[in-house]
């Protein structure tokens, strides 16, 4: 390599390629997803369950799901996505912010 120009003594020019991410953590996001869907529409079919139970199983379902979807199929993971991440989490914050205060407005 000494007759291009470039030295093979350290990291200097050493080019990582991102490798493709292939279909098994797809596919294992949609078994995971489909598998939410189902352990919620499970906890609504069954009757004899109490109520807030069931809210708080259907809630805990929907941010697992939500985390699923962002993390795979939007790649929120990735390098590079730390500006999507911030408006995203200040957009929740607004929408908590005025759900919140919307239900003391009303509460007095």
């Amino acid at each position: 390599m000494a007759g291009n120009g470039q030295s093979s003594s350290g990291a200097e020019g050493v080019k990582h390629r991102h490798r493709p991410e292939g279909p098994e953590k797809h596919i294992v996001a949609f078994i995971f997803s489909i598998a939410l869907t189902l352990i919620a529409f499970a906890a609504v079919a069954a009757g004899g369950v109490n109520n807030t139970f069931t809210i708080i199983i259907l809630l805990v379902m929907a941010v697992l799901q939500v985390i699923i979807q962002m993390a795979y199929w939007m790649h929120m993971k990735d390098k590079g996505h730390l500006i999507p991440l911030i408006f995203m989490a200040f957009g929740f914050f607004v929408a908590f912010t005025a759900i919140i205060t919307a239900l003391l407005w009303m509460w007095w």
